[in-house]
């Protein structure tokens, strides 16, 4: 597919003006899907719930998120992609008025369910939008920059939101998210470009992708890296209060490096893997499997668990830009069915992570959860270089056999 028909006339001021509206997009939509986290008390008072009832809240808009992901492509072919990213838009906006004036759960759960299914369809489409807005050259510098906004989002959305709670009440933290949803619906009508639909979907063309060489490959080591990343990072809060024995203060220190890291080491990384994609996401898994199994020897001192901090925010966080870029690589042609399944493997390799890691910090202790977490990292690195080596010897001419095995890209 010949993705440069849509740039030929597009200034680079004005194409990478589109891309700073997606990327604040990117950031509104992250710190609504989180924000619950730091407000589940006053929700559950407010409304007469528990603050499990309350954490559902998360739960609804990540189940949507997947739905969404998986089918918006199909649901909105021959629509220009132009309107359905406005569409998405308003929908968060949408959201935030429902949440923010919510009378009873239910309501509330719909407007959490709605910005889940903002969520789902942004993040689906964005390795899509991101290839069809600057050249071909420019797409890991724009998923960088789209990413960037995801880390400081991810940075600043739960004390963010638990400072706007104390002052405005959660009602008023909520309602912040539709001044800013209704900023960046305007800026990208003013700066995305026409992108008439090119997909051809059915409704299973999210797996039809799987089809496609290295590409089983690739989603088996994204979903191996989101599942051992989040069976640790989930119960860093305890491991810090338990081994590292700091104080409330303390943590939100080195939650605040870890999170500054991230936004460095996702600022940087597009000219990294701009060079060498796979040497990356090979490298990234298992440095991190490194560092799980040293903070099981190291945890108890505090400079050591820091440093380690700094390393696993600055590398962790920049990790996504390098499995989007692999999907606009690998699916270059059907970027839209291929960001669906990404988005539901991401989603669904968290839920299990966390999950995971949370029965085993219960049975067995944080050196158990560390440590599951170290292997999984470690298989994701194993698969991703299996998948290097066998795309290597596919595109290798001296191999008759492999050139005559290779299916026609």
């Amino acid at each position: 597919m010949d993705v440069t028909a849509d740039q030929e006339t597009r200034p680079p001021v004005a194409a990478w003006s589109a891309v700073f509206a997606v990327a604040l997009c990117a950031s509104m939509l992250v710190a609504s899907e989180w924000m619950p986290v730091s407000l589940l008390t006053p929700i559950a008072d407010s409304l007469r719930l528990t603050e499990g009832q309350a954490g559902q809240a998360i739960s609804v808009s990540g189940l949507f998120a997947i739905l969404t992901s998986l089918f918006i492509s199909a649901a909105t072919r021959g629509i220009d992609r132009r309107s359905v990213l406005l569409w998405l838009t308003g929908v968060t906006l949408v959201s935030g008025v429902v949440v923010a004036f919510a009378p009873n759960y239910p309501v509330f759960m719909i407007g959490r369910a709605l910005v889940g299914m903002a969520v789902g369809g942004f993040w689906s489409m964005s390795a899509a939008t991101m290839i069809r807005i600057v050249p071909g050259k420019d797409v890991p510098r724009a998923l960088a920059l789209l990413n960037g906004g995801n880390a400081l989002a991810t940075t600043i959305a739960a004390p963010l939101g638990s400072f706007l709670g104390q002052y405005i009440g959660w009602r008023g933290a909520f309602f912040c998210v539709v001044p800013i949803a209704a900023l960046t619906l305007l800026w990208q009508s003013f700066t995305l470009p026409r992108m008439p639909s090119r997909e051809r979907a059915s409704a299973a063309a999210a797996f039809k992708v799987l089809r496609r060489p290295n590409v089983p490959y690739g989603m088996l080591a994204a979903a191996l890296f989101f599942l051992g990343q989040f069976s640790l990072f989930t119960y860093l809060r305890p491991f810090f209060e338990t081994v590292t024995r700091v104080d409330v203060t303390t943590i939100s220190a080195l939650l605040l490096v870890m999170g500054v890291a991230g936004l460095i080491g996702t600022s940087l990384i597009g000219f990294v893997i701009r060079q060498s994609l796979y040497a990356s996401l090979v490298f990234m898994p298992f440095a991190m499997a490194l560092m799980a199994v040293a903070l099981t020897v190291y945890g108890a001192s505090l400079g050591a668990t820091a440093t380690l901090m700094l390393l696993w925010g600055f590398i962790g966080t920049a990790a996504p830009v390098g499995w989007w870029t692999w999907l606009s690589e690998a699916l270059p042609d059907d970027a839209e069915a291929g960001g669906g399944l990404m988005v539901a493997v991401v989603q669904l390799a968290i839920t299990a992570g966390a999950a995971g890691g949370g029965v085993l910090f219960d049975s067995s202790g944080y050196r158990a959860t560390f440590l599951f977490s170290a292997v999984i990292l470690a298989l994701s690195s194993t698969v991703i270089l299996v998948g290097a080596f066998r795309r290597k010897a596919k595109a290798d001419p001296q191999c008759a056999a492999c050139v005559s095995a290779s299916p026609a890209r």
